[in-house]
């Protein structure tokens, strides 16, 4: 059977690597966002997060967990408070790599 030791420095550099190699993904997937309007109507919101209109409508019908607002007329949602709902509530992101969910953080606050 092969085993196989490594020490904490090469541990620590390869996690470094993957988190680097991840957020570049990320960041490229996020840029998708700018091309969103500042304010998202349910069609957009379907549109853009690919969901049909039962989830959009069940999303803009829960004003205590989901960031829509009802001030405009029909309800809204304002793009950096989605993104920012989205980062809050995948929980993987937050478990598994906390490098890239402070560096998420870090987008997050230069992207508002």
């Amino acid at each position: 059977m092969f085993k196989a030791e490594f020490d904490d420095d090469f541990i620590n550099l390869l996690a470094d690597k993957i988190a680097d190699r991840a957020y570049e993904k990320l960041t490229d997937r996020l840029s998708v966002y700018s091309d969103w309007p500042p304010i998202l109507s349910k069609a957009d919101l379907e549109s853009y997060c690919g969901i049909k209109n039962n989830k959009a409508s069940e999303l803009l019908n829960d004003p205590r967990h989901f960031p829509v607002t009802r001030e405009l007329g029909r309800p809204k949602v304002a793009k950096h408070l989605l993104i920012l709902w989205i980062e809050q509530n995948t929980e993987w992101v937050k478990l598994n790599a906390p490098v890239l969910y402070r560096r998420l953080d870090e987008y997050r606050k230069t992207a508002v």
